[in-house]
């Protein structure tokens, strides 16, 4: 067995672990019990599609997907700011 046919098989290992994650992460998005909860699992779950589109690209090769990997965590992190400061000004926690 070859090193190519070794990561190919690791990185579709990956993306089925990481599928599993994410149907957790799911559970907790829509069953948390505070808006803090949510907000976490959310941030989660983009991480760990920026994780799947790595695995993918590391299986397949095909690295445009990457940029869009760097798009989805740049969006995943603003997204997380912008909910805590909301979080935020809700509670009353903002100076």
């Amino acid at each position: 067995m070859s090193g190519g046919e070794v990561l190919g098989w690791a990185a579709l290992a990956a993306m089925g672990l990481i599928l599993a994650a994410m149907a957790l992460t799911v559970i907790r998005l829509v069953r948390g019990p505070t808006l803090g909860d949510r907000i976490m699992a959310l941030d989660l779950l983009t991480q760990l599609a920026v994780g799947f589109i790595a695995a993918y690209v590391a299986r397949t090769g095909f690295g445009l997907y990457l940029d869009i990997a760097i798009a989805v965590a740049l969006v995943g992190l603003l997204a997380t700011l912008a909910l805590t400061r909301y979080l935020l000004d809700r509670r009353g926690g903002h100076e």
